[in-house]
């Protein structure tokens, strides 16, 4: 929906400020729910690696993965979503009623540890891309985007910050772009997006793994649990579904469009990512990519300067995203195991314990561009840590969702049910390939 001009602009044509935030805030966008900025953190500066990579050394022939991946994670993610919505708390507070502290535990302590060195690996990749575009020293830019994240996340209350969020969304159109700088054969992409064509190789299924690995992560079931409920207490007179279960129907059907529709723009993006990636570096014979920075920087003999620079556009929007969602979503699994107050909508004073994790977690991320850690060593090992994590994660949620105890008359349908544990399937086997040698 256009923003009509004469609402925006005074007498002498200046644009009021206060006009301009309130009509932002009226516009669609700004109404969607949690699903579309989860979607979104999914294709962070490391996915986008991942995606860059199978695209250059398998050119189409991994566009398959994503069609795949789609039921599967907007499967698991509606399911968090339905979580939080129907209990009206976030993932670690239902785990830590539910289950003994030890499952509670292990899982937040790998979620730290996971997240923070996925921190470090996508401010890495924002330096590098800022770099490149404005010729600034990285490590310089890497430090205003921390800072600027920060002081967002802490300094901003929700309701104006995930405007923001929603509207940094759009970065993601970049990729789509892209495509119509570039040559694309059409028939042969229809092709191999629903028959695939490669051999079985180590190679093959290293990438497989990372693909589905970066696109169902554990940090993204905590985010979208924890902001059903944000959003809910935003809303004056909202409460949990079990205290009010007249306003069920509508919600849940909330949850399905936003969760799915949310996921798809996800999807189609990575989608696009390994298609453009797979037209442009792959055709070149471009097939070693290690970084989304380098995916890009080889676009531009390759694609063009204006394809460049919208896929480093696109970079940087998503990192804006990805880091606050891989930051929050560690202090709402701290917060909530802890039994700290936490909600992005409370003042920092108010929520110190909640917000010192957000702190921590980014500028140890930060801390790691000057240590003999390589981001790309920390990007392998948060993989391992969230492969490791997904799996019995996956199916606590799924139990989770299953419990009339916990969830009452409002437990997971059954196909949402067997598309979780196929999730947990799939996931499970990518674990264990990655985990074995060779």
């Amino acid at each position: 929906m256009p923003l009509p001009l004469d609402r925006l602009v005074g007498p002498q044509g200046a644009i009021h400020p206060r006009t301009l935030w309130a009509r932002l805030k009226e516009h669609p966008l700004a109404r969607i729910g949690p699903g579309l900025i989860t979607g979104v953190a999914d294709d962070d500066p490391s996915g986008i690696a991942t995606y860059s990579q199978a695209g250059a050394q398998f050119g189409l022939a991994m566009l398959w993965t994503m069609p795949l991946a789609y039921p599967l994670m907007a499967a698991i993610q509606a399911i968090c979503a339905r979580i939080g919505r129907v209990t009206g708390r976030g993932l670690a507070a239902n785990i830590k009623a539910a289950y003994p502290p030890a499952v509670l535990q292990s899982v937040v302590l790998l979620l730290l540890v996971a997240n923070t060195l996925n921190i470090a690996a996508d401010v890495a990749a924002m330096g590098e891309v800022a770099e490149l575009v404005t010729g600034l020293d990285r490590h310089v830019m890497t430090a205003l985007f921390v800072v600027a994240t920060l002081v967002l996340q802490i300094f901003v209350p929700y309701h104006r910050y995930v405007t923001f969020l929603k509207w940094l969304t759009l970065s993601l159109l970049a990729y789509a772009a892209v495509l119509f700088t570039v040559h694309v054969p059409w028939g042969a992409v229809a092709l191999r997006t629903f028959w695939p064509s490669f051999r079985p190789t180590a190679e093959a299924a290293a990438i497989i793994v990372g693909v589905f690995g970066t696109t169902i992560s554990p940090y993204l079931f905590f985010w979208q649990a924890s902001e059903e409920v944000e959003d809910m207490l935003a809303t004056p007179g909202a409460a949990p579904l079990l205290q009010d279960p007249a306003a069920a129907p509508a919600e849940l059907r909330r949850i399905g469009w936003d969760t799915w529709s949310g996921m798809f723009y996800s999807d189609i993006t990575a989608y696009f990512i390994i298609l453009a990636t797979a037209v442009t570096l792959n055709a070149a014979g471009v097939t070693d990519i290690e970084t989304a920075a380098q995916a890009a920087a080889a676009l531009r003999p390759l694609a063009g300067p204006f394809a460049y620079t919208l896929f480093a556009l696109g970079i940087l929007g998503v990192g804006l995203i990805g880091v606050p969602v891989l930051a929050g979503s560690a202090g709402y699994a701290l917060a909530e195991a802890m039994g700290w107050r936490w909600g992005l909508e409370r003042r920092a004073t108010d929520a110190r314990g909640f917000y010192g994790v957000i702190a921590v977690s980014v500028l140890l991320g930060l801390v790691i561009q000057y240590s003999p850690i390589s981001p790309m060593k920390a990007l392998f090992w948060s993989a391992v840590i969230n492969g490791v994590v997904a799996v019995p994660l996956m199916a606590v949620i799924i139990l989770l969702a299953s419990k009339k105890s916990v969830m009452g008359a409002f437990t997971a349908s059954r196909p949402l049910v067997i598309l979780g544990w196929t999730a947990t399937a799939v996931m499970g086997a990518a674990a264990v390939r990655m985990l074995i040698p060779g």
